[in-house]
């Protein structure tokens, strides 16, 4: 057994660092000759009595602990051994690097807060007791931050029927990969997941809503953006107002060698009122195509086409008569107008040796020809095409010049004119309409013209949803003119609906 000898000082043992009595009791004192000072036995072991600084910690490691931290509020666990070599400690701090963010406490671990997200830190840590604070210890391994996402940035809202869209910007990630992006509606609380834009769907049209979003990762999720600018979801107007107007006749064609030319094809018939709607519904649109014009002949040449029908849901309006070809004898008259059959005889409108305007019949060929009113539509064939040498000009159904207007497409326009008659003789002069223009040449055969394409358009107040489903047949464009969207159908066949 060791010799432990008392000092002068009453009584107190004495020794080695290796002699210390093997069971102390908490507060037995010893004096250590390896270490030059008075110690005492304490619960966390013995520990220099006299004024002696603390020991440097030692072992200091750390732990992110990322579980429902705000984004740049991370946090770390830094453990550490109390160090033996020096005064009892009464506290300990650990500091990080960088940012030198620090916890105080009187035992391990420490919990350091406020941390940026992905961002790398170490550790040090220090005792202190009433004599002063211990040199650093060693630094720990590094180990990043992480958190909840930082708050995405909210963008345009856009109402549809029954639903809003909800464009966003992510944010930071916080360190750990997003796993989803939530819209939330306020009032309401509906709330729609997925990548920007999100769809929130349920909500009442004609209610006012704004939104919010926010990200979650496996940390938790971030603070929720900034309200969006208000947007009020609707659905299918209650009505809307049409224009359908049908594709226009082909001319007829000229014999060759002859004077005499083809008539003009006829106007497109066109309807124009109002329709109820509804949403979830199926409305057929159908654009109708210009007929063809007739070829030329070295006997009696052919018939131009007739124009097709137009359609929106059960609207239809009739395509334009097509031109009657020449002969050798005679000239062809033009078309009539929504469906009428190709004019014949002399009774097209066209002189030899200069441009004649359209006429239908024996109607007058300024002012064209406007049938009675019908129920919410005319029928209207004003004048339009013409043709060289004796063939018929072709009307036009839509055509500001004569005094009618819509401003259901925001301006006047001329749809589904009939096709030029042909000639092959008379005055070099430019003939008018959609299709193909002619003009007379000292007996060059010229080609009949075809007839214009018809035109689907319907207008109804902005504020309504988009027509959410376009057949892919349909050709089309969507403007917004007056307070209302307009989508004006071009070619095509096919549904659409809110």
């Amino acid at each position: 057994m060791a010799d432990i000898k008392a000092t002068s000082l009453g009584g107190v043992p004495k020794g080695t660092t290796a002699n210390r009595p093997a069971s102390p009791s908490i507060g037995d004192v010893y004096y250590n000759g390896d270490l030059g000072y008075m110690e005492m036995y304490t619960a966390q072991g013995w520990f220099a009595s006299s004024p002696v600084l603390p020991g440097q910690p030692t072992s200091v490691v750390a732990t992110n602990q990322p579980s429902s931290r705000a984004y740049n509020n991370g946090q770390a666990s830094v453990a550490f051994s109390v160090g033996t070599n020096g005064g009892l400690p009464t506290s300990f701090t650990v500091t990080s690097s960088p940012g030198s963010y620090t916890a105080s406490g009187a035992s391990s671990p420490l919990v350091v807060t406020g941390l940026q997200s992905s961002t790398s830190y170490t550790y040090t840590a220090t005792a202190t007791n009433n004599f002063g604070t211990s040199s650093s210890s060693s630094a720990s391994s590094a180990v990043t931050a992480t958190s909840a996402p930082q708050a995405p940035t909210i963008g345009a809202v856009t109402g549809a029927n029954a639903s809003v869209t909800v464009a966003y910007t992510a944010g930071a990630t916080g360190g750990s990969t997003v796993t989803s992006y939530t819209a939330t509606s306020s009032p309401g609380g509906l709330t729609g997941t997925g990548s920007s834009p999100i769809t929130v769907s349920g909500l009442i049209n004609g209610t006012a809503y704004t939104f919010t979003v926010t990200a979650t990762n496996a940390n938790g999720t971030s603070a929720a953006s900034a309200a969006s600018s208000s947007v009020t979801p609707y659905g299918a107007p209650a009505s809307l107002t049409y224009l359908v107007v049908a594709g226009g006749g082909g001319g007829g064609g000229a014999p060759i060698g002859s004077y005499n030319g083809g008539g003009a094809g006829g106007a497109g018939g066109y309807r124009s009122s109002t329709l109820s709607v509804a949403n979830s519904t199926p409305y057929l649109v159908t654009v109708g195509a210009g007929g063809a014009g007739g070829p030329a002949s070295s006997g009696a040449a052919g018939n131009g086409t007739k124009g097709g029908n137009s359609v929106f849901s059960t609207i239809t309006s009739t395509g334009g008569g097509y031109g009657g070809g020449g002969s050798t004898g005679t000239s062809a008259g033009a078309g009539g107008p929504g469906g009428s059959g190709g004019g014949g005889g002399s009774n097209g409108g066209g002189n030899w040796g200069s441009p004649g305007a359209g006429n239908e019949g024996g109607y007058s060929p300024v002012e064209g020809y406007q049938g009675s009113p019908l129920t919410s539509y005319f029928w209207v064939a004003a004048a339009g095409g013409s043709a060289s040498g004796q063939g018929g000009g072709g009307g036009s159904a839509w055509d500001p010049s004569p005094g009618v207007s819509n401003s259901i497409s925001g301006s006047a326009v001329v749809y589904a004119k009939g096709g030029s008659g042909s000639g092959s003789g008379g005055a070099k002069t430019a003939n008018t309409g959609d299709g193909a223009d002619a003009s007379g040449n000292g007996g060059t055969v010229v080609a009949s013209g075809s007839g214009a394409s018809g035109v689907v358009i319907i207008s109804y107040p902005s504020q309504y949803a988009d027509l959410t489903s376009i057949a892919a047949g349909l050709t089309y464009t969507k403007t917004t003119s007056g307070g209302n969207k307009i989508y004006r159908f071009t070619a095509g066949t096919g549904n659409v609906s809110w």
